[in-house]
């Protein structure tokens, strides 16, 4: 069958998509209406919330968790549940990119940093798509192999760069916007571009919709679900790469808490934990909501553990929400 064929036989799937229309009327409205409140609640809060520095802050904290997101849209939306290892691959691009500039300098270093953070993800392809392993644990155990190995290049210590003209062009703002967030926003077009527009994005709603209706249309579904892992890393070691230079330094567990927050986005944004329903833009939005929130928070003073709890629960809701709404559009 071919990709048309299998795109209208996706269209015309009245049990599917009526739970698809649900999901996503809901969660529009109900995403748009929550970033409108945080903001409404922050601005009259805070006097602090509305200044350039603080949204420059956001903005910036925003890109380094959105290039992971946009990697991890394609995770979910194929059915692979998540990636775990993105604190490693984190961790990876951050720590090669600073540690091998004095040797080959600072762009091969850093496309480099992103190339080895992108073979993680092809053994955790291989591992999910191939063998068949379950998503959580064959990523949790490439984390920590290659999590392992970096801290043993560098002898657990922190990395520092040696080429600050890296530095000051990540930091630098064009037309008053952070060099950051334009490069955050050319990778969220490209990831929206390939996922709703190009037929690997169709082969991959398909395969997190219907795994085995995929396989029997010709579907390369063991290849597909193999991309994502490999797309998540390689965003992941673009963060990461991204982060060591804005910083301008690294250590092993510089990536850790990023794959919960990538994961809370993409939840929170309405993007399917079953697979087969979502996009970039959807999780772009929740995105937003999070990073909104926890700038709240932190302006209010509230304690990190009250913000993970909270954060916490908005996953959870999300998730009884998505598989609620789904049970009773295909009821």
């Amino acid at each position: 069958m071919t990709d048309i064929a299998l795109s209208m036989q996706d269209r015309t799937n009245p049990r599917f998509n009526r739970g698809s229309r649900l999901v996503d009327t809901v969660s529009r409205a109900g995403l748009l209406i929550a970033i409108l409140a945080v903001v409404l609640y922050g601005a009259l809060a805070s006097p602090v919330f509305f200044t350039t520095g603080n949204l420059v802050n956001v903005l910036t904290s925003m890109a380094i968790v959105g290039i992971v997101v946009v990697g991890m849209t394609f995770v979910l939306v194929v059915g692979g549940l998540a990636d775990l290892s993105v604190p490693a691959t984190i961790a990876c691009g951050a720590i090669l990119s600073l540690a091998l500039q004095p040797m080959i300098g600072p762009v091969p270093a850093f496309v480099l940093a992103v190339a080895l953070a992108g073979a993680c993800g092809l053994v955790n392809g291989l591992l999910v798509g191939y063998v068949g392993i379950n998503p959580i644990i064959a990523t949790l155990g490439v984390g920590t192999i290659v999590l392992g190995i970096v801290q043993a290049a560098v002898g657990g210590v922190i990395v520092y760069g040696t080429d600050p003209a890296t530095a000051a062009l990540v930091k630098s703002r064009v037309l008053g916007i952070p060099t950051i967030a334009l490069i955050f926003l050319a990778i969220a077009l490209i990831g929206n571009f390939v996922l709703s527009r190009s037929f690997w994005g169709r082969w991959t709603i398909a395969t997190g919709g219907n795994y085995s209706a995929a396989e029997a249309s010709a579907v390369p579904v063991r290849a597909v679900k193999a991309g994502a892992f490999i797309i998540t890393a390689l965003c992941s070691g673009l963060s990461g790469a991204l982060l060591g230079l804005t910083l301008q330094s690294a250590r092993p567990l510089v990536g850790t808490g990023y794959e919960f927050s990538a994961i809370t986005a993409v939840v929170v944004g309405g993007v399917s934990i079953m697979g087969g329903f979502g996009s970039v833009p959807r999780a772009i939005a929740g995105l937003v909501f999070v990073q909104l929130l926890t700038n709240v928070m932190v302006l209010q003073g509230v304690r990190t553990p009250v913000q993970g709890f909270i954060l916490g629960l908005l996953i959870a809701i999300a998730v009884a929400l998505d598989v609620a709404l789904r049970k009773r559009g295909v009821a």
